[in-house]
């Protein structure tokens, strides 16, 4: 058995060691859910976090299956029988906090190799955008009442959510801020989602997509998705425009 360790962790905002592997491989689930993918090429992206995400050429940068951090790769020989069947090598993901597991069987290794990111900086919103997620966080009642705020910037192993807030019934709301609204915002914070429902700290977690602006393609996917859509008043939440006394 040879364990892989990622590079350390480091706090603020530091990614250590990324490992970048292409191989042919089938990839299975197990766990709460179960999930399979058949023998092909993929990308395994090995982050020094701990997660591992398993990517195809198409579904744009939506990884097909991952385990988020913390998680413990070990890498085995694999059986006889899978020998015989063509596996070279066992990867398995196991994560710390359930007894999910992500089990990989290289069939052929065509890239390896590992690089060091450095530092980095962080997402950097336009001005609006980052004005937005601080005027909710301040008044995350707009929401509804009894609403309070988690954390912004919540990370996850696939970027941070904007705001992580608690309802008047304690349920877990992660809130996706956009200036205007669109179906890529929608299907952003629906990945967000699928991420965080794997946590059992955290589950169930439903979503708010707030923009300025929402487009109707958006809204209908929102809706179909269970994702509630919330239209925010910037001038009004930065105390520079009295709603009240409008005619319209």
């Amino acid at each position: 058995m040879i364990p892989f360790c990622p590079s350390h962790q480091v706090p603020g905002g530091i990614v250590g060691r990324v490992r970048l592997v292409i191989a042919r491989c089938s990839v299975d689930y197990v766990g709460r859910l179960k999930a399979h993918l058949p023998l092909a090429t993929r990308l395994l992206l090995v982050k020094a976090d701990g997660s591992v995400l398993v990517h195809s050429d198409g579904g744009s940068y939506k990884p097909l299956n991952w385990m988020s951090p913390p998680a413990t790769l070990r890498v085995t020989s694999p059986e006889e029988t899978e020998v015989e069947e063509g596996v070279v090598e066992q990867w398995t993901v196991q994560s710390a906090k359930t007894d999910d597991r992500l089990i990989i069987n290289i069939y052929e290794q065509i890239h390896d190799t590992s690089h060091e990111l450095g530092t980095d900086p962080g997402l950097i919103k336009d001005g609006v955008e980052a004005d937005l997620q601080r005027l909710l966080a301040e008044q995350i009642e707009t929401l509804g009442t009894g609403y309070s705020l988690i954390r912004r910037e919540y990370y996850t192993a696939i970027g941070p959510v904007d705001i992580l807030a608690r309802d008047a019934n304690g349920a877990t709301v992660a809130i996706e801020l956009k200036r205007r609204g669109d179906i890529d915002g929608v299907e952003q914070l629906t990945r967000y989602l699928e991420l965080l429902n794997r946590d059992p700290l955290l589950a169930p977690v439903r979503g708010i997509f707030a923009a300025q602006q929402i487009k109707p393609q958006a809204k209908v996917l929102a809706n179909d998705r269970g994702i509630d859509c919330v239209t925010l008043d910037y001038d009004a939440m930065r105390g520079v425009d009295d709603s009240e006394s409008r005619l319209f």
